[in-house]
């Protein structure tokens, strides 16, 4: 935002600790458990993110510059890259009634390495035996909304069931709902955003 890399490592929590040296500030909790850095003058840091705004992905030499910086203002933690998949191709193998609530529902759906999550959807047309995209806990949406581990009155979810719209693919109905992927999409993969920019056409 600006000229400011604002790192996200756990979700926010309302108690907080702030420490500032020189043009970096760290959010801890009060427990010890960092939440993120903000780097202000991030351009400093990392040319590349000059009039950069939004999303950003960071590359091992990236964050190598960051840790060095970490390193000069004294700071004793040290960045590493997640790049596992976000989104992924999940198969949907299970559905129940949420027992709090009428329109949501409770998957068992199969991720990458054979995983399989609990998430809570409310999506009308949730169904057993369908491939979906799910962003999995780490995943920040085309929106800037950030999927962390959560409960939806109650019952735990660990991911996103997502639908077309919330995934910005050109023509995808304006309206909740899962996006249901062909049958020739593979389980347990990165999904493909180039390809799918056909699946409304």
């Amino acid at each position: 935002m600006g000229d400011v890399l604002v790192l996200l490592m756990h979700p926010d929590v309302e108690e907080q600790v702030v420490t500032k040296r020189d043009s970096i500030v760290k959010i801890t909790a009060t427990d010890g458990t960092v939440l993120g850095y903000n780097f202000f003058d991030a351009s400093k840091y990392l040319p590349k993110l000059k009039d950069q705004n939004g999303q950003v992905t960071l590359d091992h030499a990236d964050v190598d510059q960051l840790n060095a910086a970490l390193k000069a203002a004294d700071f004793d933690d040290q960045l590493s890259v997640d790049d596992s998949p976000k989104f992924v191709v999940g198969y949907v193998e299970s559905v129940e009634k949420h027992p709090k609530s009428d329109h949501l529902k409770i998957t068992k759906t199969k991720v990458q390495d054979g995983k399989t999550l609990q998430i809570v959807s409310g999506s009308p047309n949730m169904q057993a035996d369908i491939k979906v995209v799910v962003a999995e806990v780490g995943t920040m949406m085309p929106s800037g909304l950030v999927i962390w581990p959560g409960e939806l009155k109650g019952v735990e979810s660990d991911g996103m069931i997502c639908s077309g719209r919330e995934l910005k693919i050109p023509n995808a109905p304006q309206k909740p709902g899962a996006l249901i992927l062909p049958d020739d999409y593979q389980v347990g993969t990165q999904f493909d955003f180039a390809r799918a920019q056909n699946l409304f056409s």
